[in-house]
Protein backbone atom coordinates (compact mmCIF):
# COMPACT_ATOMS: atom_id res chain seq x y z
CA UNK A 1 0.00 0.00 0.00
CA UNK A 2 3.01 2.18 0.61
CA UNK A 3 4.66 1.82 -2.70
CA UNK A 4 0.85 2.50 -4.31
CA UNK A 5 1.02 5.46 -2.55
CA UNK A 6 4.52 6.69 -3.24
CA UNK A 7 4.00 5.88 -7.13
CA UNK A 8 0.63 7.68 -6.72
CA UNK A 9 2.37 10.83 -5.66
CA UNK A 10 5.13 10.35 -7.71
CA UNK A 11 2.83 10.45 -10.98
CA UNK A 12 0.77 13.72 -9.54
CA UNK A 13 4.15 15.67 -9.07
CA UNK A 14 4.80 14.31 -12.76
CA UNK A 15 1.09 16.15 -14.03
CA UNK A 16 1.80 18.72 -11.82
CA UNK A 17 4.82 19.45 -13.50
CA UNK A 18 4.09 18.87 -16.34
CA UNK A 19 1.09 21.23 -16.97
CA UNK A 20 3.22 24.16 -15.17
CA UNK A 21 5.87 23.40 -18.08
CA UNK A 22 3.31 23.68 -20.33
CA UNK A 23 2.08 26.83 -19.51
CA UNK A 24 5.60 28.78 -18.83
CA UNK A 25 5.59 29.76 -22.87
CA UNK A 26 1.75 31.18 -22.85
CA UNK A 27 3.33 32.85 -19.17
CA UNK A 28 5.36 34.52 -21.06
CA UNK A 29 3.93 35.53 -23.47
CA UNK A 30 1.15 37.54 -21.62
CA UNK A 31 3.53 38.97 -19.06
CA UNK A 32 5.89 40.16 -22.17
CA UNK A 33 5.98 44.38 -21.75
CA UNK A 34 3.63 46.31 -24.66
CA UNK A 35 5.97 48.24 -26.68
CA UNK A 36 4.08 51.40 -26.17
CA UNK A 37 4.18 53.62 -23.35
CA UNK A 38 1.92 54.73 -21.00
CA UNK A 39 1.80 58.58 -21.09
CA UNK A 40 -0.30 60.79 -19.88
CA UNK A 41 -0.84 64.79 -21.20
CA UNK A 42 -1.77 66.62 -18.32
CA UNK A 43 -3.38 70.05 -19.06
CA UNK A 44 -4.86 72.21 -15.76
CA UNK A 45 -6.94 69.84 -13.88
CA UNK A 46 -8.26 67.43 -17.16
CA UNK A 47 -6.05 64.34 -18.17
CA UNK A 48 -5.48 62.61 -21.38
CA UNK A 49 -3.66 58.91 -21.00
CA UNK A 50 -2.11 57.81 -24.02
CA UNK A 51 0.12 55.23 -25.79
CA UNK A 52 3.69 56.25 -27.29
CA UNK A 53 4.91 53.61 -30.17
CA UNK A 54 9.00 54.84 -30.87
CA UNK A 55 10.78 53.43 -33.71
CA UNK A 56 12.91 50.82 -33.06
CA UNK A 57 16.36 52.36 -32.17
CA UNK A 58 14.85 56.04 -31.68
CA UNK A 59 17.53 58.84 -32.45
CA UNK A 60 16.49 61.99 -30.78
CA UNK A 61 18.42 63.79 -33.67
CA UNK A 62 16.40 62.29 -36.10
CA UNK A 63 13.22 63.34 -37.69
CA UNK A 64 10.16 60.64 -37.45
CA UNK A 65 6.73 60.45 -39.14
CA UNK A 66 4.12 61.01 -36.94
CA UNK A 67 0.29 59.33 -36.60
CA UNK A 68 -2.33 60.09 -34.56
CA UNK A 69 -4.59 56.76 -34.34
CA UNK A 70 -7.81 57.46 -32.73
CA UNK A 71 -9.77 54.46 -31.35
CA UNK A 72 -13.42 53.69 -31.62
CA UNK A 73 -16.63 54.19 -28.96
CA UNK A 74 -16.35 50.76 -27.25
CA UNK A 75 -12.57 51.31 -25.76
CA UNK A 76 -13.27 54.51 -24.22
CA UNK A 77 -12.12 54.84 -20.49
CA UNK A 78 -9.17 55.78 -18.24
CA UNK A 79 -7.35 52.41 -18.32
CA UNK A 80 -4.69 53.45 -20.95
CA UNK A 81 -5.30 50.21 -22.46
CA UNK A 82 -8.47 49.39 -24.69
CA UNK A 83 -7.31 52.17 -26.76
CA UNK A 84 -4.81 49.56 -28.22
CA UNK A 85 -7.78 46.51 -29.16
CA UNK A 86 -8.17 47.33 -32.44
CA UNK A 87 -4.86 48.41 -35.10
CA UNK A 88 -2.40 48.48 -32.67
CA UNK A 89 -0.54 45.71 -33.95
CA UNK A 90 -0.43 46.83 -37.46
CA UNK A 91 2.33 49.19 -36.11
CA UNK A 92 4.52 46.70 -34.19
CA UNK A 93 4.56 44.27 -36.87
CA UNK A 94 8.13 43.77 -37.43
CA UNK A 95 7.97 44.26 -41.21
CA UNK A 96 5.74 47.72 -40.73
CA UNK A 97 8.52 49.14 -37.67
CA UNK A 98 11.31 48.06 -40.09
CA UNK A 99 10.21 49.28 -43.46
CA UNK A 100 7.68 52.48 -41.89
CA UNK A 101 9.83 53.90 -38.77
CA UNK A 102 7.18 56.22 -37.00
CA UNK A 103 5.95 57.78 -33.81
CA UNK A 104 2.73 56.64 -33.09
CA UNK A 105 -0.13 58.12 -30.21
CA UNK A 106 -2.87 56.51 -29.09
CA UNK A 107 -4.67 58.08 -26.88
CA UNK A 108 -7.80 57.30 -24.81
CA UNK A 109 -11.36 59.14 -24.68
CA UNK A 110 -12.74 59.68 -21.31
CA UNK A 111 -16.16 57.25 -20.90
CA UNK A 112 -18.33 59.45 -20.94
CA UNK A 113 -17.10 61.66 -23.81
CA UNK A 114 -16.94 61.14 -27.36
CA UNK A 115 -14.04 62.39 -30.30
CA UNK A 116 -16.40 64.26 -32.38
CA UNK A 117 -18.75 66.53 -31.42
CA UNK A 118 -22.24 65.03 -32.55
CA UNK A 119 -25.34 63.75 -31.02
CA UNK A 120 -26.41 60.21 -30.84
CA UNK A 121 -30.10 58.51 -31.52
CA UNK A 122 -29.42 54.63 -30.45
CA UNK A 123 -32.99 53.98 -30.59
CA UNK A 124 -32.67 52.28 -33.93
CA UNK A 125 -29.33 50.47 -35.96
CA UNK A 126 -28.02 52.58 -37.61
CA UNK A 127 -27.61 55.47 -35.01
CA UNK A 128 -28.19 58.64 -35.79
CA UNK A 129 -26.30 60.86 -35.91
CA UNK A 130 -26.06 64.54 -35.62
CA UNK A 131 -23.02 66.86 -35.40
CA UNK A 132 -22.37 70.28 -34.12
CA UNK A 133 -19.44 71.18 -35.16
CA UNK A 134 -20.27 74.72 -33.87
CA UNK A 135 -19.98 73.86 -30.44
CA UNK A 136 -16.36 73.66 -30.75
CA UNK A 137 -14.46 70.00 -30.34
CA UNK A 138 -15.19 67.99 -27.56
CA UNK A 139 -13.32 68.19 -24.15
CA UNK A 140 -11.31 64.57 -25.10
CA UNK A 141 -10.50 66.07 -28.87
CA UNK A 142 -9.59 69.35 -27.74
CA UNK A 143 -6.78 67.59 -25.54
CA UNK A 144 -5.92 65.59 -28.36
CA UNK A 145 -5.37 68.63 -30.83
CA UNK A 146 -3.48 70.23 -27.52
CA UNK A 147 -0.94 67.27 -27.17
CA UNK A 148 -0.41 66.86 -30.42
CA UNK A 149 0.25 70.73 -30.99
CA UNK A 150 3.07 69.76 -28.59
CA UNK A 151 4.46 67.11 -30.81
CA UNK A 152 4.50 69.30 -33.82
CA UNK A 153 6.96 71.19 -31.74
CA UNK A 154 9.14 68.70 -30.93
CA UNK A 155 12.79 68.49 -32.64
CA UNK A 156 12.43 64.65 -33.86
CA UNK A 157 9.13 64.91 -35.41
CA UNK A 158 9.17 65.67 -39.10
CA UNK A 159 5.72 68.48 -39.49
CA UNK A 160 5.35 67.88 -43.41
CA UNK A 161 4.68 63.81 -41.78
CA UNK A 162 2.05 63.85 -39.56
CA UNK A 163 -1.12 61.54 -40.50
CA UNK A 164 -4.55 60.64 -38.85
CA UNK A 165 -6.25 57.82 -38.91
CA UNK A 166 -9.52 56.32 -36.78
CA UNK A 167 -12.16 54.00 -36.94
CA UNK A 168 -15.86 54.26 -35.97
CA UNK A 169 -16.10 57.31 -33.24
CA UNK A 170 -12.25 57.50 -34.55
CA UNK A 171 -13.01 58.20 -38.21
CA UNK A 172 -15.86 61.06 -36.94
CA UNK A 173 -12.87 62.50 -35.07
CA UNK A 174 -10.78 62.13 -38.10
CA UNK A 175 -12.90 64.07 -40.27
CA UNK A 176 -13.41 66.23 -37.72
CA UNK A 177 -10.40 67.06 -37.01
CA UNK A 178 -9.16 67.46 -40.92
CA UNK A 179 -11.72 70.27 -40.19
CA UNK A 180 -10.33 71.86 -37.60
CA UNK A 181 -7.03 71.36 -38.06
CA UNK A 182 -6.48 71.57 -42.51
CA UNK A 183 -2.83 72.75 -42.61
CA UNK A 184 -1.63 69.96 -40.44
CA UNK A 185 -1.99 66.38 -41.77
CA UNK A 186 -0.15 65.08 -44.81
CA UNK A 187 -2.76 62.43 -45.27
CA UNK A 188 -5.87 60.67 -43.79
CA UNK A 189 -8.05 57.32 -43.08
CA UNK A 190 -10.78 57.48 -41.62
CA UNK A 191 -12.46 53.98 -40.82
CA UNK A 192 -16.33 53.17 -40.81
CA UNK A 193 -16.66 57.20 -39.61
CA UNK A 194 -18.78 60.03 -40.60
CA UNK A 195 -18.50 63.42 -40.85
CA UNK A 196 -20.24 66.71 -42.27
CA UNK A 197 -20.04 67.35 -46.13
CA UNK A 198 -20.17 70.89 -46.13
CA UNK A 199 -16.90 71.48 -44.16
CA UNK A 200 -15.06 69.43 -46.73
CA UNK A 201 -14.18 72.56 -48.72
CA UNK A 202 -11.07 73.69 -46.11
CA UNK A 203 -8.94 70.66 -47.52
CA UNK A 204 -10.50 68.90 -49.97
CA UNK A 205 -7.53 68.38 -52.43
CA UNK A 206 -5.29 69.50 -49.72
CA UNK A 207 -4.96 66.40 -47.20
CA UNK A 208 -4.93 62.93 -49.36
CA UNK A 209 -8.03 61.02 -48.08
CA UNK A 210 -8.48 56.82 -48.35
CA UNK A 211 -11.73 56.18 -47.24
CA UNK A 212 -13.06 53.14 -45.91
CA UNK A 213 -16.22 51.80 -45.21
CA UNK A 214 -18.57 48.46 -44.52
CA UNK A 215 -21.86 48.06 -47.39
CA UNK A 216 -23.92 46.21 -44.52
CA UNK A 217 -22.73 48.59 -41.17
CA UNK A 218 -25.26 47.95 -39.05
CA UNK A 219 -23.63 50.46 -36.85
CA UNK A 220 -22.74 53.52 -39.01
CA UNK A 221 -24.72 53.47 -42.21
CA UNK A 222 -22.69 53.22 -45.07
CA UNK A 223 -24.08 56.06 -46.58
CA UNK A 224 -22.70 58.46 -44.25
CA UNK A 225 -19.24 57.72 -45.92
CA UNK A 226 -20.58 58.15 -49.30
CA UNK A 227 -21.91 61.45 -48.27
CA UNK A 228 -17.92 62.46 -47.50
CA UNK A 229 -16.85 60.81 -50.81
CA UNK A 230 -19.26 62.80 -52.84
CA UNK A 231 -18.43 65.89 -51.06
CA UNK A 232 -15.16 65.94 -51.57
CA UNK A 233 -15.47 65.13 -55.40
CA UNK A 234 -17.86 68.11 -56.03
CA UNK A 235 -15.18 69.91 -53.82
CA UNK A 236 -12.75 68.95 -56.77
CA UNK A 237 -10.69 66.57 -54.55
CA UNK A 238 -10.21 62.87 -55.83
CA UNK A 239 -10.14 60.59 -52.02
CA UNK A 240 -9.20 57.11 -52.15
CA UNK A 241 -12.43 54.96 -51.20
CA UNK A 242 -13.11 51.25 -50.27
CA UNK A 243 -16.62 49.56 -49.82
CA UNK A 244 -16.30 46.32 -48.75
CA UNK A 245 -19.23 44.19 -49.70
CA UNK A 246 -21.24 42.11 -47.37
CA UNK A 247 -18.77 43.40 -44.38
CA UNK A 248 -20.66 45.15 -41.35
CA UNK A 249 -18.98 47.76 -38.73
CA UNK A 250 -15.59 45.59 -38.44
CA UNK A 251 -14.61 47.10 -41.68
CA UNK A 252 -10.95 48.27 -39.94
CA UNK A 253 -10.11 44.66 -39.69
CA UNK A 254 -10.02 44.60 -43.94
CA UNK A 255 -8.52 47.79 -43.63
CA UNK A 256 -5.57 46.96 -41.55
CA UNK A 257 -4.75 44.00 -43.82
CA UNK A 258 -4.81 45.95 -46.94
CA UNK A 259 -0.87 45.56 -48.26
CA UNK A 260 -0.51 49.32 -49.91
CA UNK A 261 -2.46 51.23 -46.75
CA UNK A 262 1.10 51.67 -45.00
CA UNK A 263 2.67 52.22 -48.51
CA UNK A 264 -0.24 54.45 -49.30
CA UNK A 265 0.06 56.77 -46.22
CA UNK A 266 4.21 57.40 -45.76
CA UNK A 267 3.98 57.99 -49.49
CA UNK A 268 2.68 61.54 -48.94
CA UNK A 269 3.97 64.88 -47.43
CA UNK A 270 3.28 68.40 -47.08
CA UNK A 271 5.92 69.61 -48.74
CA UNK A 272 4.90 67.79 -52.06
CA UNK A 273 1.58 69.92 -52.13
Amino acid sequence: MEGYTNTFDMMRCLCLFLILLAAAPFQGVAQMPSPYSREAFVQGTDTLPYRKLLPEGFDATRKYPLILFLHGGGERGSDNEKQLTHGSGLFTSPVNRGAFPAIVLAPQCAASDYWAQVDLDRSSYPIGLEFHYEKGPTRSLGLVMDLLEQYRKAPYVDADRIYVMGLSMGGMGTFELLHRLPGVFAAAIPICGAGVPETVGGYAGKIPLWIFHGAVDQVIAPEHSLDMVQALFDAGARPGFTLYDRVNHNSWDYAFAEPELLPWLFSHRKADR
